[in-house]
């Protein structure tokens, strides 16, 4: 026993640096926040001559009347649908297609891991050479030149720079969304493909033995066993897409009139642009808060799993 507590103290003391940096730089820096975020700090002078005060939900009242903000948040909503739906999709389709054994899919399978290596500044620099738009139709760039070889002129468009929209869908999206899409569905490739490799193949062959067909037995017997793994994919997903930053940052910007603007980038601009601390902060709660209204569910969820088995 005496052994036993010595061993978990010397584990403690091992961990007790990264506790503190955390305790210090990750949740004191939340609780600041919150803090700034109910307060009218909008200059380190005020700070520092301690001339802010407390305003209580002015800030968050100011935010959802700002329209530059109701765009952001339709943004966000447009871009978590389609970047989760089309990089399960596409991860779940490889993943089926290098599960099938096809010639060369060891080769395909680290070719479509390769885009996870990159990182999001790169992916969004990269894509934005590839939908440079030029100036159409006398001097097209990126795939607008292609097009124009290919003499698909009536195939142009302005891309990402496009200020058309359907409803409150943005179509300058487009390319960001194929941009998110390309980065991640190898890493839900490979997610699923470590859970079609986990099946017994003695199920499959008793359905197949019983005269299921391919097609039913995906749909019927893959396709729940891989629920878990669909779940865990969309939470990584949504995680990344309520505070995705650094692709549009590098790919777009905010856009012509806020085309491909999100939060994040607002928040940016507020906080070490315009120095407007406060309402930065104000941003960043709600940002937490939308991450936390995925993450906290299924945390509690898998928790709830983890103590009944």
């Amino acid at each position: 026993m005496g052994v036993q507590k010595r061993k978990s103290k010397i584990g403690f003391y091992i961990i007790l640096p990264s506790l503190i940096l955390i305790g210090i730089f990750v949740y004191y820096f939340i609780f600041w926040t919150i803090r700034t975020s109910f307060s009218n700090w909008n200059s380190f002078g005020s700070l520092l001559r301690g001339i802010y005060k407390f305003v209580g939900f002015r800030n968050y009242q100011r935010m959802f009347m700002d329209e530059r903000f109701q765009t952001d948040l339709w943004n966000t909503l447009y871009f978590t649908i389609f970047f989760i739906l089309g990089s399960v999709s596409l991860g779940l389709f490889l993943a089926n297609l290098i599960d099938k054994g096809i010639k060369g899919s060891k080769f395909f399978q680290n070719l479509f891991l390769f885009p996870m290596a990159i990182a999001f500044v790169v992916t969004g620099t990269v894509w934005s050479w590839i939908f440079a738009p030029g100036n159409i139709p006398k001097d097209p760039q990126g795939i607008n030149l292609l097009l124009s070889r290919l003499g698909l002129e009536k195939l142009q468009w302005l891309w990402f720079t496009s200020s058309e929209n359907i409803g409150h869908f943005n179509l300058a999206l487009i390319p960001v969304i194929i941009a998110a899409i390309w980065q991640m569905s190898g890493y839900i490739m490979a997610m699923y493909l470590a859970g079609l490799k986990a099946i017994p193949n003695e199920i499959l062959e008793a359905a197949r033995v019983d005269g299921a067909n391919e097609r039913y037995i995906f749909w019927k017997i893959k396709m729940p066993l891989l629920k878990p793994i669909t779940l865990s994919a969309m939470i990584v997903l949504g995680h990344i897409s309520l505070k995705i930053f650094d692709l549009i940052y590098a790919m777009t910007g905010s856009g012509p009139n806020n085309v491909t603007d999100v939060p994040a980038i607002y928040m940016f601009e507020l906080t070490f642009r315009s120095n407007r601390y406060a309402m930065g902060s104000a941003i960043s709660v709600i940002m937490l808060l939308m991450v936390a209204v995925i993450i906290i569910p299924y945390l509690y969820s898998s928790l709830r799993k983890g103590v009944s088995s």
